[in-house]
């Protein structure tokens, strides 16, 4: 469809559509808009006028697109502290957002020298290995992977069966309590399967903190490493 003199362009008219349509709460922070076939179909006209309107919505910061995922409702990040006591559910409630965590998988492994350096064993010593994904308001925020030691927490992979809690978990192994000891922070790249869980492509920038909860008289109980979508999440650190 062209364009007529005098008359509003096709473009930003399916602009204002859109624009309208978020102002009715027709789609929501995190949503994923029809895709560009979709829009075609329900305005008339071809996919590029329809990306030129979505366009236009990215410029205003309304829309996001990721490459290969699509066009997103643009959602505020969910404010994340990271202190002395890294709390999942405390944080995004905090955050006025409404927590979820989805178990992905649960097993029982070797520890990598890495991760032995970190928990304070030995290479090859058993560790429960809890990898999950975490969600605000329904939207992926991240991916995580939580090792314990078996040596001294008997019995916390069936805790986490039952509860998929870490706090809830630890309680029930008999850590009442425990603090964030370290935290590293760095960039890095979206694998193939992280893009899949976090709906974002392949490559895409997350954030990845590694860090350890310790309990007692300073003994490790937890080494953990979460992958953030940058864009979902502003970390905050506290001292």
């Amino acid at each position: 469809m062209r364009d007529t003199p005098g008359k509003t362009p096709i473009w930003k008219a399916i602009a204002n559509a859109l624009r309208s349509d978020l102002a009715e709460g027709r789609y929501t922070p995190g949503d994923k808009l029809p895709t560009e076939a979709a829009l075609a179909d329900r305005f008339g006209v071809n996919r590029h006028t329809v990306r030129h309107g979505v366009s236009v919505l990215v410029d205003e910061g309304l829309v996001r697109t990721r490459r290969g995922a699509g066009a997103f409702v643009a959602a505020t990040p969910t404010d994340y502290p990271i202190g002395n006591r890294v709390r999942f559910h405390e944080n995004l409630i905090a955050a006025g957002r409404r927590p979820e965590k989805r178990m992905l998988a649960l097993d029982e492994r070797a520890a990598t020298v890495g991760e032995a350096q970190a928990l304070q064993i030995k290479a090859g010593d058993p560790v429960c290995a809890y990898n999950g994904l975490s969600l605000a308001d329904g939207q992926p925020i991240a991916v995580f992977e939580s090792l314990f030691p078996l040596g001294h927490l008997a019995g916390i992979t069936d805790a986490l069966r039952d509860t998929s809690s870490v706090t809830k978990a630890l309680g029930i192994v008999g850590v009442g309590d425990y603090t964030r000891a370290s935290t590293r922070l760095t960039a890095v790249r979206a694998t193939a399967t992280q893009a899949i869980h976090l709906q974002v492509a392949e490559g895409d920038p997350l954030l990845r903190s590694s860090g350890v909860n310790v309990a007692g008289q300073g003994r490790p109980v937890e080494y953990g490493r979460t992958w953030f979508v940058g864009d979902r999440v502003t970390l905050t650190l506290e001292t």
